[in-house]
């Protein structure tokens, strides 16, 4: 196996320190502490059983970003009846600053609920995690024009989603800062980094 660029101490340790903003982006796909929580723990487990992927430590927080989103999706399929369906291709066009600017009437935690998955994405990284588009690009793995293309998109479903009798106050960004972490969240992501130092101990005596 590839060795890894850092050990899960330091995967730990990073993992903590950018713990708040990646509760939050759970969060915001389920709506709820118990399923954000098992999304954390499961991200968790994920991150360090694929730790040798990484290949420079500075791209541990693109890296890891992009495990939560998915460890999200995933759980929204398994768990859930409702899937929104993505589009097989996105209609790429030539979006100026101006296009990407939503309403400041618009609340853009409550219509997240209208958007895709990763559509779902683009808005939480870029209005609520504020991200260039450059870096939600290398996470999502998507060409540039084409995340700009899913956040226009994603607007004009959130505003038709608004007009149709949903709330209407600010643009979300509060409501996002306010999702409360819980405090056993710490105790969720050291399980599982036991879990997975378990299972490898396992293995190894297995094997040996």
């Amino acid at each position: 196996m590839k060795k890894s660029c850092m050990d899960k101490n330091e995967f730990a340790k990073r993992l903590q320190e950018q713990k708040t903003k990646y509760y939050r982006i759970a969060y915001s796909y389920v709506k709820n502490e118990h399923d954000a929580l098992d999304i954390i723990g499961e991200a968790t487990y994920k991150g360090l059983k694929e730790l040798h992927t990484l290949k420079q430590p500075e791209y541990f927080d693109t890296w890891m970003t992009r495990i939560v989103i998915n460890a999200a999706i995933d759980y929204i399929r398994k768990n859930t009846r409702l899937v929104y369906c993505e589009e097989d291709t996105i209609d790429v066009m030539k979006v100026t600053e101006g296009d990407l600017q939503p309403e400041d009437s618009m609340d853009l935690f409550e219509a997240l609920d209208a958007l895709s998955e990763r559509d779902r994405a683009c808005v939480l990284l870029r209005y609520f995690e504020e991200y260039s588009f450059v870096k939600i690009a290398e996470i999502l793995q998507e060409p540039e024009p084409t995340v700009k293309s899913r956040i226009y998109r994603a607007l004009g479903k959130m505003r038709a989603f608004i007009e149709e009798g949903r709330k209407m106050m600010n643009t979300g960004k509060e409501k996002y800062d306010r999702i409360p972490i819980p405090e056993k969240l710490d105790q969720v992501i050291w399980n599982n980094v036991r879990r997975e130092e378990k299972e490898c101990h396992t293995k190894k005596y297995t094997n040996g």
